[in-house]
C-alpha cells in the first residue's frame, strides 16, 4: 500500500520538484517538508535569521504557494486607505464596512529574494459580497502544477495564469453566499482553496443556497463534471487521497464525503461532523484525518481509506474523539496526529490508535491561532495571530515552545521551501532561514 501511494503521489507532482509548495500547506496538505534547516534562532524585527522582508499590498490570509523558484501571492487591493480586518478570539459575525471598488491581484516574487517578477490584476470592481471582520477579500490561497497558477476568489471567479503571468483562463462560478448557517443575513465570504489533481482544477464550493463541488480542465478552464450537494457552507480544502482507486475527500456539516475526483460520483459519507468546517482532510498512508471544531461536536475522525457508502459505525472509522480544531487544519508528523485548536489547546493522539498524548494550552498573547501547523525537521511551528511563531518539539511529550515575534499579524498558514520559511503578515512577507539548523 504504501510503495503504491508514494508511486502514485509522485505521477500527480512529476512538473513539480521536491522543493515546491504547490497548494495550501504544501503537497497533499500536509504541511511537512523535512531537510529544511531552519535557524534555531531568528528575530524579524532585528533581521536576524531573515532572508528578506517585502511589502505586500491589499489584505488577504491567502499562503503563499511555490514552484521552481517563483513564489506566488494573492491579495485584495481596497480602494480606501487603511482597511483592516480583526484579529481575535470572540464569537461577532459581523461583516466588515469595506465595500469599495477592490483589485483582485496575483502576485509573483523570486523566492530566493522577494522581488516581484509580475502582478496581474484578475479583476477590479466593487465586492459582489461582504467579508467577515476577521477575513479578506482573499482568503484562498492558490494553487499551482508547476506550468500554471490558479487563484480563486469566490463570488468574483476562478482565474489561471502561466507561471510567467501569462492570463489563460477565467470562469465565473456565479455568486457564492458563504455565512453563518443559522443566520443567513451574515455575509463571511470563501475561504476553500482550489486543488490540481490530474490535469483538474478543483474546487469546493458549498454555500447558503446550492453548494456543489467543480471540476475544470486546468489547461482551459473548461468544465469536467459538477456534483451538487446538500450542505451547510463550509470553508475547508479538498483532498485527494491518492490510492488505488483515488478519493476526493470533503469536509463539511452534513457529511464528510469522499468523491471518484475523475467523475465527482459520490463513494462514500459520514455524519457527525460540526455545524461549522474549516479543517481540510488530511492523510499518512491508508489513514485518513477529518477533523471539525464548533461545540458541542468537535469530532476528529480517522478513517481508513476504501470506504464505500454509509460509514458510520463501520470499520472504516479506525477511531474518533471530541477534541476537533475549530480552524488550523490538523498535522500527520512521525505517526502522530497534532491538533492546534484557536485558543491554542494543542493536542497529539496516535495515528494508528487514537491513544492521547498530551493535551496542553500553548500560551499565547490573547488572539489564539487561524493558521495551521507545519512540521520540518523534528519541529511543529505554529504562527500565531499575536505575531509570534511557537516552536514545538514532535514527539509524545509536551515541552514549552521556543518563541520568535513577527512584529505583524498572522493569519495565513507558513509555506517551506529550500530551507526557508514564508510568513505571511498583514502587510508584508517575510523569508525566515539560513541554515544553522535547529
Amino acid at each position: 500500500m504504501h510503495r503504491h501511494l508514494i508511486f502514485l503521489i509522485a505521477m500527480a507532482t512529476a512538473c513539480l520538484g521536491a522543493a515546491d509548495w504547490s497548494s495550501f500547506r504544501g503537497p497533499n496538505a500536509s504541511g511537512v517538508a523535512d531537510g529544511m534547516k531552519l535557524p534555531a534562532k531568528w528575530d524579524a524585527a532585528k533581521g536576524e535569521g531573515v532572508l528578506f522582508k517585502v511589502k505586500i499590498p491589499g489584505l488577504a490570509h491567502s499562503s503563499p504557494v511555490i514552484a521552481g523558484e517563483r513564489l506566488f501571492l494573492t491579495t485584495a487591493v481596497s480602494s480606501i486607505a487603511d482597511p483592516t480586518f480583526k484579529p481575535g478570539l470572540y464569537g461577532a459575525g459581523t461583516a466588515a464596512a469595506d465595500r469599495s471598488v477592490h483589485e483582485w491581484r496575483v502576485i509573483c516574487l523570486d523566492k530566493r529574494t522577494g522581488k516581484t517578477l509580475w502582478s496581474k490584476v484578475a479583476v477590479k470592481k466593487r465586492p459582489t459580497d461582504k467579508r467577515h471582520i476577521k477575513a479578506t477579500y482573499a482568503n484562498s490561497t492558490p494553487v499551482t502544477d508547476g506550468q500554471r497558477v490558479v487563484a480563486f476568489f469566490g463570488s468574483e471567479g476562478l482565474f489561471a495564469y502561466t507561471v510567467k503571468g501569462e492570463f489563460l483562463w477565467k470562469k465565473n462560478l456565479g455568486r457564492l453566499d458563504v455565512g453563518a448557517y443559522d443566520s443567513p443575513k451574515y455575509e463571511w465570504g470563501t475561504a476553500s482553496s482550489p486543488i490540481i489533481w490530474n490535469g483538474k482544477v478543483i474546487v469546493q464550493c458549498d454555500t447558503q443556497k446550492e453548494s456543489f463541488v467543480l471540476a475544470v480542465d486546468v489547461k482551459t478552464g473548461k468544465e469536467l463534471w459538477r456534483t451538487h450537494r446538500d450542505e451547510l457552507p463550509s470553508w475547508g480544502t479538498p483532498t485527494v487521497w491518492p490510492g488505488k482507486e483515488p478519493e476526493l475527500i470533503t469536509n463539511a456539516s452534513n457529511f464528510i464525503r469522499g468523491y471518484n475526483p475523475e467523475t465527482g460520483k459520490e463513494l462514500w459519507r459520514l455524519g457527525g461532523s460540526s455545524k461549522i468546517t474549516s479543517p481540510t482532510p488530511v492523510f499518512a498512508g491508508d489513514r485518513i484525518i477529518v477533523a471539525s471544531g464548533r461545540h458541542p461536536e468537535r469530532p476528529i475522525f480517522c478513517l481508513r481509506a476504501g470506504g464505500r457508502g454509509d460509514l458510520s459505525g463501520g470499520k472504516h472509522v479506525a477511531w474518533q474523539n471530541r477534541r476537533g480544531p475549530y480552524m488550523p487544519t490538523p498535522l500527520i508528523y512521525r505517526g502522530k496526529v497534532y491538533a492546534l485548536n484557536n485558543s491554542g489547546l494543542f493536542g497529539c493522539f496516535d495515528l494508528k490508535t487514537g491513544k492521547e498524548h498530551f493535551y496542553e494550552r500553548i500560551r499565547h498573547g490573547g488572539n489564539g491561532f487561524s493558521a495551521s501547523p507545519v512540521a520540518a525537521d523534528g519541529k511543529i511551528y505554529c504562527a500565531g495571530e499575536d505575531g509570534v511563531v511557537f516552536v514545538l518539539a514532535a514527539g509524545e511529550q509536551f515541552l514549552p515552545p521556543v518563541e520568535h515575534a513577527v512584529g505583524e499579524t498572522l493569519m495565513a498558514t507558513p509555506a517551506l521551501s529550500d530551507g526557508v520559511m514564508y510568513l505571511r503578515g498583514t502587510r508584508t512577507l517575510f523569508a525566515v532561514g539560513g541554515g544553522n539548523g535547529q
